[in-house]
């Protein structure tokens, strides 16, 4: 009697075997994205290292500047009444900004090296002049016949006396003296410099101070001038123009520097020419100046290409995908594991290279790195150069593309979408004539 043979039913594991593959390597994806995720808070780290080791240049050559003023203090008495009953002589004081300020300045930066890290800082060479007018006092105050006008003080704020270089000189009038460190009172202000003048109380007087100011990172004014100018010219060629406001006209900048021109009425400003000591007003509020920004922030960038490490892995291993099929050959799970680390450690690669060489260096050579390695990895598994260069060529546009939109910035958004759109329509082309259903048949590699 003839024996038959009956064929095994499939099993529903080998009946869709590449739909539970391809589910398995999107868990691979998402696994993927805990490695991704401590090396996002490794930048953060080595980005807060950088920052303290700025802090502790800051404390030992100057911290930030903000000029503030100069300020006018005018003193006069008034009688109080007090428990017994009786009056005591008591000091007040009226406090008058600039009728016309203008403010020239040069800013000589320089890099300072401590560490892998570079700290920017700078000195500068300031000229505030103007003029005050003290009818606008008597105007406003009942009180012309009890100011003392003889012991007035002209106050100027900063943030950080030690970056004075040079004691700060004042012409009041035909008058030439020194500004002192100060215990006078400005809202918010840190330290302060002051003369003692004498203050015709009838007409307008000149003033002209001279600052030869050093600081870190950034130098802000305030406008305190009914008419406040200020002129900054610098050799920095990547200054960032920040604060309340922003400069009059476009400024000039290129290669060997930058210049840049504010114009600020009192009107816009937020508070008025006088007040009395019991009504400070807030200048930080209104500051404004420039910040000398690194041209290259490697961190920054490096944080922003890890946010991109879902796209990178998840088109790789969709195009590793793809070409198992179209190959009819079977990759094992731990060779996608494999492929997935090598694609985390360009990360590491990129951060660590980068503190030392810049972003775009370190880019080149952690994407080049790992094409190559992954290239390899991939001749060896299908036996094959053209399969190994094409999956080179589809990485190696992968890498470039998000470079590409890291330099962008503020399109990043746009030729990232339409990229995501090219790049599906091309998954769609290729894929359009694999036949998924017998997929399955595959010749299985270890």
């Amino acid at each position: 009697m003839e024996q038959q043979n009956f064929e095994q039913p499939q099993t529903f594991f080998e009946k869709h075997k590449t739909l539970a593959k391809g589910l398995f390597i999107g868990f691979l994806v998402l696994l993927m994205l805990i490695p991704t995720a401590y090396i996002m808070v490794l930048v953060t780290e080595r980005a807060h290292r950088q920052n303290e080791v700025i802090a502790e240049i800051s404390d030992k050559w100057a911290k930030e500047q903000t000029i503030t003023g100069p300020v006018i203090s005018v003193p006069y008495y008034v009688d109080v009444k007090n428990k017994d009953g009786g009056t005591v002589r008591s000091k007040r004081a009226l406090y008058l900004l600039p009728e016309q300020l203008s403010i020239n300045g040069k800013v000589m930066p320089e890099i300072r090296h401590r560490s892998i890290y570079d700290v920017t800082v700078y000195r500068s060479d300031l000229v505030l002049q103007g003029s005050f007018d003290p009818t606008v006092l008597k105007a406003k105050y009942d009180l012309a016949d009890d100011l003392d006008w003889n012991n007035a003080q002209l106050i100027v704020g900063i943030n950080d006396a030690r970056g004075l270089e040079e004691e700060p000189q004042l012409k009041w009038a035909d008058t030439s003296t020194y500004l002192e460190t100060s215990l006078a009172y400005i809202k918010n202000i840190d330290e302060t410099l002051s003369a003692d003048i004498k203050f015709n109380s009838n007409e307008k007087t000149n003033f002209r101070i001279t600052l030869k100011l050093k600081g870190t990172g950034q130098l802000y004014f305030t406008p305190s001038g009914k008419t406040t100018t200020v002129n900054l010219s610098s050799t920095w060629s990547t200054p960032a123009f920040d604060g309340k406001y922003l400069p009059d006209r476009t400024p000039k900048l290129s290669d060997s520097g930058f210049s840049a021109s504010w114009k600020i009425l009192q009107a816009s400003r937020g508070y008025p020419q006088c007040w009395s000591d019991d009504t400070q007003p807030d200048f930080q509020k209104s500051a404004f100046g420039v910040k000398l920004i690194q041209q290259a922030d490697h961190y920054t960038k490096t944080e922003r290409s890890v946010k991109y490490a879902i796209l990178i892995i998840s088109l790789t291993f969709l195009v590793f995908f793809f070409i198992e099929m179209l190959q009819k050959k079977s990759v094992h799970l731990l060779q996608y594991i494999l492929v997935g680390i090598a694609l985390c450690v360009f990360y590491t690669l990129l951060l660590s290279i980068s503190e030392y060489a810049g972003f775009n260096i370190a880019y080149l050579i952690a994407a080049t790195a790992t094409v190559s390695l992954i290239t390899w990895y991939i001749k060896n598994i299908f036996s094959k150069n053209k399969v190994a260069l094409a999956f080179a060529a589809a990485l190696s546009s992968l890498y470039i593309y998000v470079f590409f939109l890291i330099q962008l910035k503020d399109y990043a958004l746009l030729f990232g979408s339409i990229g995501l759109f090219i790049i599906l329509a091309i998954v769609m082309y290729y894929s359009r004539n694999i036949d998924w259903y017998n997929s399955s048949k595959t010749k299985k590699i270890n």
